[in-house]
């Protein structure tokens, strides 16, 4: 198999730049600068700014590989002259953990217990049976249905399309979603942010929804209108919403969503950089070695669509 010249970069977080180095050497490239690279391994999230200048001399760039699933920091950097690739499905294992524990967590009021200062009276339901309508067909969803399996429930997807995504009861498109709205217990957001999906849970989303219903976000914050979100907690419109993303993100200190009693909150945490270079590293790998042999690459963008 011949080796192919590839670029890591930025070199600003070093754990990650190393773990990228060697997930070039071990999927069978080579590690060079920029300016003689085919392939790019992005090195740093949170450095999109650097890109233009990084790849302003590499004239034979063919494919870039990004970090994340989300791609919307590097929306308006994506270009038909190059292949792109993501980490589409790399996380989602860890983050459909983290999807079960925050459905639990509020089906057993677990953060009400937990701020309480004394012995409290029982509250809560159970997970078992419950309908769950999960936004998004992604790897997240794929790896949760069978985590939700042991409790007996509902599924429904809603996603572009209505092909039946496996494991789940039913598949629906977008525009079926307030129909489903009603008969929801737990609606799960695991979906990509684009112009299309920003704000698609607001007023009448939420109004639509049992009033023991959950939220539970994990795809990005710009999905919720958060103004309506605190209204539909004070009002009681709602059971509760478990967020580990948020907009503004991070969420201000006394922002309404921190006393709301029925708002549970993470800091971004269903991925931890712990969890994901172990995930990350190994796959980047093996795009790598796909590359190197002039194979189909894992996790392409869609630069039409923008994820």
């Amino acid at each position: 198999m011949p080796s192919r010249r590839i670029a890591v970069a930025p070199d600003t977080r070093p754990g990650m730049y190393e773990a990228m180095c060697r997930a070039v050497t071990a999927g069978g490239g080579t590690v060079v600068d920029n300016a003689e690279a085919e392939g790019l391994i992005w090195a740093d999230p949170a450095m999109v700014e650097a890109f233009p200048d990084l790849v302003a001399d590499a004239r034979r760039l063919e494919w870039i590989q990004l970090p994340y699933a989300g791609i919307e920091p590097f929306a308006h950097h994506l270009d038909e002259r190059w292949t792109w690739t993501c980490g589409k499905g790399v996380y989602a294992p860890a983050v459909a953990e983290t999807v079960l524990a925050l459905m639990l967590a509020g089906q057993k009021n677990l953060h009400g217990y937990a701020r309480e200062s004394s012995w409290s009276g029982p509250v809560g339901r159970t997970l078992s049976g419950s309908r769950i309508t999960i936004l998004g067909g992604g790897g997240i969803t794929e790896h949760l249905i069978p985590l939700l399996a042991p409790f007996g429930c509902d599924i429904t997807v809603v996603r572009r399309s209505s092909e039946p995504f496996e494991g789940a009861d039913r598949t629906v498109t977008t525009s079926r979603l307030h129909e489903l709205l009603p008969r929801t217990d737990v609606l799960v957001l695991a979906l990509a942010l684009t112009d299309e999906t920003a704000g698609i849970i607001g007023g009448p989303e939420l109004a639509a929804l049992p009033d023991h219903a959950w939220l539970v976000n994990v795809a990005r914050g710009g999905h919720v209108v958060t103004d309506d979100l605190v209204d539909a907690l004070a009002a009681g419109a709602i059971g509760g919403a478990a967020l580990d993303v948020t907009d503004p993100e991070p969420l201000p200190a006394g922002h309404p969503l921190w006393s709301a009693p029925n708002c549970l909150i993470t800091p971004h945490i269903a991925n931890t950089p712990e969890m994901g270079l172990a995930l990350l590293e190994p796959f980047v790998a093996e795009n790598v070695r796909r590359f190197c042999s002039g194979e189909e690459l894992l996790a392409p963008v869609d630069v039409a669509l923008g994820y």
